[in-house]
């Protein structure tokens, strides 16, 4: 980076990224996962597996939001010479950061659709809804303060470097309207030309 400038990724977008990989393979593990009895029964997983997305949904929502509110309060001015990443960049990164850990979460929901039909592939889903609705959360954040919020991307490269994790000493501002992503991460809608 020139002149000391960091690479800044959005903590929206971050946090979004594992949205979609978890919510899919989640619906897939719970559609395969239905058809086997299993040792409960059918209807049992079934029942297991709404209170286990709910609950997903509800912690993965939930969780730091404390330290997020903490750190969005201290945010610092992004520098001049510091680098937005774009979105798509963001969302390759992750995703191939945790590409493992995600093949073992859905062979592992799969796995235990034998003793509890579809509740491994609907508390994925659920876990899945809860970043969305996370996001959706510092989105309303971003806009109510009209700064959008980025974090260090060196600081998400290290062991347990969520946009949260203990790695991250502060988060960086800009305006609303930098960078490729909407408030919230989603994919910045552009007017149609006349």
């Amino acid at each position: 980076m020139a002149r000391g400038g960091q690479g800044l990724a959005r903590v929206a977008v971050v946090v979004r990224a594992g949205a979609a990989p978890l919510w899919w393979s989640g619906v897939f593990a719970a559609g395969i996962g239905v058809l086997p009895q299993g040792v409960t029964g059918r209807r049992t997983g079934v029942l297991a597996g709404a209170v286990l997305f709910l609950a997903g949904a509800a912690v993965m929502a939930l969780v730091r939001r404390r330290r997020y509110g903490a750190l969005a309060r201290g945010a610092a001015r992004a520098g001049k010479y510091d680098v937005l990443q774009d979105r798509a960049v963001t969302v390759r990164n992750w995703r191939r950061g945790h590409r493992w850990w995600l093949l073992s979460a859905w062979a592992a929901a799969l796995g235990s659709a034998l003793a509890v039909p579809a509740a491994g592939g609907m508390l994925l889903a659920g876990l899945g809804t809860g970043l969305w609705l996370k996001a959706a959360w510092i989105g309303r954040r971003e806009r109510d303060a009209e700064t959008l919020l980025w974090v260090r991307v060196d600081w998400l490269d290290r062991r347990g470097g969520g946009p949260a994790g203990k790695a991250v000493k502060g988060l960086r501002g800009t305006g609303i309207a930098a960078g490729d992503a909407a408030p919230g991460g989603a994919r910045r809608r552009t007017a149609a030309l006349v």
